[in-house]
């Protein structure tokens, strides 16, 4: 694959060897009139399972697909950014591998970023078991009152972005929860729209109330600490540029 794609679609997996090959074609589907070439950046981080080997798979049924994998475990934050780093698209997208994101949703979000930096998913009927739907509602509630977030879902990772909008992004482990809010604080425009969401249908989930409580109050921390000195690098859209010294006189 040698001509540099428009959207570069990102997608971490650990232990998901069932949904792999589902995921590729549905993203391949729902972006299959998009005019633009597309690649699909799939990053095994370090799975225990087949993962890899479906990865692979994909890779030779299709040239669009690349394969990243991990030499040990390092968390979703790091798979995307990872995909991140290598991506080659002017716009990247994103979406967990478990398949309860719906790559249909792509082509709405693609035409919400023509007139802003940033469209973020947000699951208004999630399929998910009580433990989850527990763990975001105190996620949200928690970032809400600590950060003064107004982000219905800032968990949901089916996100479209201009590649620009990476400068405002600090790399730590967590990152993928406060992307929207980083990007915004920024000076990012960013929409939230709704988007869908479906029961897991194979793996098991990493998530649960009590893996996330502990990381999750130190990030709200450090997140805050971030925010009151975090630098506006991001031209607000529209604007050609921002204003030089001889304006500002």
């Amino acid at each position: 694959m040698t001509e540099k794609p428009e959207i570069s679609v990102i997608v971490p997996f650990y232990n998901e060897e069932g949904n792999v090959l589902p995921l590729v074609q549905r993203v391949l589907d729902a972006l299959r009139h998009r005019p633009s070439k597309i690649e699909l950046v799939l990053v095994d981080d370090c799975s225990t399972d087949a993962t890899w080997d479906r990865i692979t798979q994909a890779r030779s049924d299709d040239p669009r697909v690349r394969g990243i994998r991990h030499g040990r475990n390092r968390g979703q934050s790091a798979a995307l950014w990872t995909g991140f780093m290598a991506s080659r698209g002017s716009i990247l997208a994103t979406l967990d591998g478990d398949l309860q994101n719906d790559p249909a949703d792509f082509p709405e979000m693609l035409r919400h970023l023509e007139s802003c930096d940033m469209v973020c998913g947000a699951r208004t009927r999630r399929a998910d078991t009580w433990v989850r739907k527990a763990s975001s509602v105190i996620a949200r509630w928690a970032r809400r009152t600590a950060l003064r977030s107004e982000f219905l879902d800032t968990g949901c990772n089916l996100r479209v972005f201009r590649k620009t909008v990476l400068a405002s992004l600090p790399a730590f482990d967590g990152l993928h929860r406060f992307m929207p809010i980083l990007a915004q604080n920024a000076g990012a425009m960013v929409k939230e729209i709704p988007v869908r969401h479906h029961p897991r249908a194979s793996g098991t989930s990493k998530y649960g109330v009590w893996n996330r409580l502990g990381r999750g109050i130190r990030d709200l921390v450090m997140v805050g600490l971030f925010l009151r000195r975090q630098l506006k690098v991001l031209v607000p859209h529209g604007d050609s540029e921002l204003d030089s010294p001889a304006q500002k006189q």
